[in-house]
This record gives structure tokens, C-alpha cells and sequence, in this order.
């Protein structure tokens, strides 16, 4: 309350907010209306509007100063000594009202804006299927959804892109995909948005195919190559020419399998990932581990098992989901791998020709399939199908 003209004596009170009141904030703040004694031998002043001290009354010798106002001293919250704050006094975190004459001037403080959390900073969240090298159709479908400018450059602010893996091996330019996603990553970040990618089992093969080369690992059935392996899956000689370190240790770090906005993202339809870890982390890690130790046996038993497809297609299909979703979380897997065309029961040919157009599988856009449990994300572009780019959840 605003101490005016009239008003008594007010005692400072601590606020909800001060729990420890400093001593010298303990004293009663003395009121500047005239005292009742001072009233009596000058009754003149009871006709000043505000019946403050007037300057000459404060000028008077000590001894004909009245006795209630020399009794008061200065409030220590009030003064500084030696114009120096006291030992332990700090500032408010916002101005007191001013006093003056009666009249309190009002500050109006604007309420402090909740920063925004990073759930609120998500922006649309969008999947890319097998692109197996094929950069110039992967250009287009991004610049289809607005992903990237006519440039190739990122265009899509806060967007999350997700790349299911297999960016090499029997397409044109694997070695230039890898290029672009990487460069897109970096792009998206700046943008405040992001653009990563899986690991899928052609990354392993190219990975293993460089390290290991012609030498032999145990296959379980029987003696086999990473280098062979590589060859007999579409491996590109010019994409092992231009492959350089800087690719292998990207791919290296690639996660395996992630959990999106109640999107299970992973590259293989497959429940193999159960033999790497019940979490999510502790799958990623198993994985990374196993890369880092350089080990041709571990590296192809990963290899082996991240080629397995086809574990949601039959009836035990929507089984299989639940058990990999009840393990990491997540309402639907998100996959690539087994090309649609395969998982419909279509045929495709890798080579159609311009004038073989019957033969090409039709795929209009991703498969729900596994009562509803399960997306699948390759749409066969290395059998004439269609490079896939879809935005999570899908409509309808």
C-alpha cells in the first residue's frame, strides 16, 4: 500500500519471497507525515497539501527541531554509507515503486515469455527408403516434398529427415549420396532442423568389403569374403575408388535403430536387433563396439543378421512387431530393405528397358502392412520402382 498524506507509521514486513531479512532492513521505516507533537505547536502546517517536513523546518537548530523528528533516523535501507551499499545488500530483481508526494508511479512488467523446449522446436518429420546410389531420382523426390532448393541445397527450416540406410551398392553414384546426406546434415543443422541417417546392411557389406577385403570369415555356411559378398550385391568399383575415410567414419557411427514421434525407425524387417540389447541405447552401442573392434567375424555375424528380411510379411508378421515394440517403444515400425515389390509378390527386373514398361513394379507410395504395425519404406528403385520420401504419420 502507497504510504500518503495523513497515513501513520508503516512497519516494513518481509515478503513472501525475502526469507532471511538483513539487520539493517529491520528497522521501522519512520513515516514522513508530520508526528502528532509536531502538529500541536504548528497547526499551520495541517493546510499543506501533502503536510510534509518543509525545507526551513529541516534547517532549524537541533534543539527546536521537534522531538519526534529528531528521534528518527535515517532508515538503513534507505542511505548508503559513504555512498556504499551495506555489507550483503543486493538489488532487487525489479524496481520498488517510486514514492513521491504521495503519488506512486506504476511499473508495468511484462510477463517473461516461457522459453520454448525443444518439443516445441520440432518440425515435420519425414522418411527416405533405399536409395542404393540412385542420386539423381533421391534429388528429386527431395525437391518433390520441399526438402531441398533447385540447387540441392537444404530447404526446409526445422524439418527432421530420416534415412532408413543402403546409400551404396548397385546404383550409379552411392559414393555421391553418401556426399549429399552429409552435406544436407549439416545444411539442416544450421536451419535448426536436422537430416540423419540409419545404418543398413550395404553400409556393413561396403564397410567390411574395405577393411577386409578377400579375407576369409566364417559365413556359417561355409568360407566367405566380404569382398565377394560386396560384388555378388551390386558393389560399384567406382564407388570403392572414390570411398575415402571420412565416408567409412560416418558410416561407422550410424545408429541402427531409433524411436521417432511413436515411429520405430530401423533399416531391416527383421527381429535381429533383439540379439544386440532391450534398449534402444544399448543396441546402437553393441553395434558401434562391434565396428570399433575391427573384428572380421563379428563384423560379418552383424552383417548376416542385419540382412534378414521378410520377419512382419506373414501371418506371425504383426507378433513380430509387437515384440520389437513392446522392447523399445514406439507404435509402428518404420522399415526399408525388403522392396515393396517383394512384399506385394510382384516381379521386377533390375534392367527394364524404356520399352518394358509392363514389367515394372507399380508402387505408388509406402506399404502399411501387419494389421497396420508396420511401414515399409523401399519402394524398389533398383527394379525401375520408385524412390520413396514420405512424411510420418502418413495420412489417413
Amino acid at each position: 500500500m502507497t504510504q500518503g498524506a495523513g497515513q501513520g507509521p508503516v512497519v516494513r514486513t518481509a515478503t513472501l519471497r525475502d526469507f532471511r531479512v538483513p539487520p539493517y532492513a529491520q528497522v521501522p521505516v519512520q513515516s514522513q507525515s508530520l508526528s502528532h507533537e509536531y502538529v500541536l505547536t504548528h497547526p499551520e502546517d495541517l493546510a499543506r497539501p501533502d503536510a510534509a517536513v518543509r525545507p526551513e523546518d529541516l534547517a532549524r537548530p537541533e534543539d527546536e527541531v521537534p522531538h519526534a523528528m529528531s528521534a528518527a533516523p535515517a532508515h538503513p535501507g534507505n542511505v548508503l554509507p559513504d555512498d556504499e551499499p551495506p555489507e550483503g545488500y543486493t538489488p532487487t530483481e525489479r524496481d520498488l515503486p517510486v514514492i513521491n508526494r504521495g503519488d506512486t508511479l506504476q511499473v508495468t512488467v511484462a510477463p517473461v515469455e516461457a522459453p520454448a523446449t525443444a518439443q516445441d522446436c520440432l518440425g515435420p518429420l519425414f522418411v527416405v527408403g533405399d536409395v542404393h546410389g540412385y542420386l539423381d531420382e533421391l534429388v528429386a523426390a527431395l525437391a518433390e516434398q520441399g526438402l531441398i532448393d533447385p540447387e540441392g541445397h537444404w530447404s526446409a527450416g526445422n524439418t527432421r529427415l530420416w534415412f532408413l540406410g543402403d546409400f551404396t551398392d548397385r546404383g550409379p553414384d552411392g559414393i555421391g549420396v553418401i556426399d549429399l546426406v552429409m552435406r544436407l546434415s549439416a545444411e539442416a543443422a544450421a536451419a535448426g532442423g536436422y537430416c540423419k541417417a540409419l545404418m543398413g546392411n550395404h553400409e556393413l557389406l561396403l564397410i567390411g568389403a574395405k577393411r577386409f577385403g578377400d579375407k576369409p570369415v566364417n559365413s556359417g555356411a561355409g568360407t566367405a569374403t566380404f569382398q565377394a559378398a560386396w560384388l555378388l550385391n551390386g558393389g560399384q568399383k567406382s564407388d570403392m575408388d572414390r570411398l575415402q575415410d571420412v565416408h567409412l567414419q560416418w558410416m561407422a557411427r550410424l545408429d541402427a535403430v531409433v524411436e521417432e514421434d511413436g515411429h520405430l525407425l530401423m533399416h531391416s524387417d527383421t527381429t535381429a536387433y533383439l540379439d544386440y540389447g532391450t534398449t534402444l541405447e544399448d543396441v546402437n552401442d553393441n553395434v558401434h563396439e562391434i565396428l570399433n573392434r575391427n573384428d572380421a567375424d563379428e563384423c560379418w555375424d552383424l552383417f548376416r543378421k542385419f540382412t534378414k528380411r521378410f520377419a512382419f510379411r506373414d501371418e506371425d508378421g504383426p507378433q513380430a512387431v509387437r515384440k520389437l515394440l513392446a522392447t523399445y517403444g514406439g507404435e509402428r515400425v518404420v522399415h526399408g530393405h525388403s522392396p515393396i515389390p517383394y512384399l506385394l509378390g510382384e516381379v521386377g527386373t533390375e534392367d527394364a528397358g524404356d520399352g518394358e514398361e509392363a514389367s515394372r513394379p507399380v508402387v505408388e507410395g509406402p506399404h502399411v502392412y501387419a494389421d497396420g504395425l508396420a511401414i515399409a519404406m523401399d519402394g524398389g528403385v533398383t527394379m525401375a520402382g520408385k524412390m520413396l520420401v514420405a512424411r510420418l504419420p502418413l495420412p489417413g
